[in-house]
């Protein structure tokens, strides 16, 4: 492929994400705030009507619009003008299908979390990228937000010291009741183990604390010890976890995930502390991170003022005091998939800073803290290995 070809955006195929789906508008608005990708191709449901309706609504041209995502790899695979990128955005256990097939006819993929609904699955894509040596992004959103690039850049140049503690929770209310049981299909799909998988909650939201720890750490769980509860009647998979973690080195960690707090919407919070200093950071605040060096009076760094470095500066789109947050840090995945795809395409070195994205291992790691808290739970709550070596 030529330089000459990429005088253009990107061309983006989705798989899911059609009418009455939620993920979906939010991974096409992503895809294109930065102007980097143009939707042309999908395959946005399984049911073939609503599929063409969907294709038609959102400008895509008929013959483009698929009914079955093995149809759109092989059709999209062959076509000059082809999709250089795939966008996944169904319920969990149709992830691993259409990350295969797109691999494997040598297209990019960008997959939402959680990756699979099963290890052997996740390991299956790690070495399905290996092999084809393709981009695969997963879209843990949060780590696209300037103030995590912040305080992960922060602990990378050592302001923290040796980390001692670290403490994630994310709790959220809106499955307090039965929501599955009136038809909602978002807490149906969620709250069914077919379709999500083994975890309820720890596979939803928790997924997204451990990640973030991990991006902002650069620490592994080597071990760690669950309980997991569902406590609306009735329901199949866990609405509540709390976890302890140890982590590689010597740190110790917990993590609280629920869907039944009420009073929270999305308050994804982290707490990282070392023997120089701590760190703060909440989802629902996310423009400020609070720094406390050891023996001074804590600080505030805000997303484009005083104190935050060129980290966040690279990820910041407008000025101090305005809100910038969930969308805004998805695009940032978004754009920084699109600069590795682009390097390749254009056979240059990418920009370093756009390296950060989730990969396909990223999401390994994740499958398996799902299994290994499911397993710590189910046997009375015992301390269980939770390490991946890739």
């Amino acid at each position: 492929m030529t330089t000459q070809l990429l005088e253009r955006r990107l061309r983006l195929g989705m798989v899911g994400g059609g009418q009455g789906a939620f993920i979906g508008a939010v991974h096409r608005i992503a895809s294109r705030i930065d102007d980097r990708y143009e939707l042309v191709a999908g395959a946005l449901s399984s049911d073939p009507e609503r599929a063409k309706a969907s294709a038609a609504e959102l400008g895509i041209a008929p013959d483009r619009a698929y009914t079955d995502y093995a149809e759109m790899a092989k059709a999209e695979a062959g076509r000059e003008d082809g999709i250089d990128a795939v966008a996944i955005v169904t319920p969990n256990h149709v992830h691993h299908g259409p990350a295969k097939a797109f691999l494997e006819a040598g297209i990019h993929v960008i997959c939402d979390k959680p990756l699979t609904t099963t290890l052997a699955d996740a390991l299956d894509l790690v070495e399905t990228v290996k092999r084809t040596g393709l981009v695969f992004g997963l879209t843990h959103n949060y780590t696209g937000y300037p103030m995590v690039r912040q305080a992960r850049a922060m602990v990378a140049a050592g302001e923290l010291g040796t980390l001692r503690v670290i403490q994630a929770e994310y709790p959220q209310d809106w499955l307090t009741t039965p929501l599955e049981e009136t038809g909602q299909k978002q807490a149906a799909w969620r709250t069914d183990p077919a379709q999500s998988g083994a975890g309820g909650c720890i596979g939803d939201i928790g997924t997204h604390a451990h990640n973030l720890a991990a991006f902002i750490t650069g620490l592994e769980v080597e071990q760690l010890c669950a309980d997991l509860s569902t406590f609306v009647d009735g329901r199949r998979l866990d609405d509540n976890a709390q976890i302890l973690l140890r982590y590689r080195g010597g740190a110790r960690g917990m993590i609280w995930a629920s869907q039944v707090a009420p009073g929270n919407e999305n308050a994804l919070r982290i707490r990282i502390y070392g023997d120089k200093g701590g760190l703060e950071w909440e989802q629902e605040h996310p423009n400020h991170l609070r720094f406390a060096p050891l023996g001074e009076p804590p600080r505030v760094i805000t997303r484009a003022g005083a104190g935050s470095g060129a980290e966040a500066g690279r990820v910041t789109r407008v000025p101090p005091g305005h809100p910038e947050g969930y969308l805004e840090g998805f695009a940032n995945i978004y754009s920084d998939i699109a600069e590795a795809i682009q390097a390749r395409l254009e056979n240059r070195e990418p920009d370093a800073g756009a390296l950060f994205f989730p990969t396909v291992e990223d999401g390994a790691r994740g499958i398996k803290f799902i299994e290994a808290t499911v397993e710590s739970s189910a046997k009375g709550g015992i301390w269980v290995d939770a390490t991946l070596p890739l």
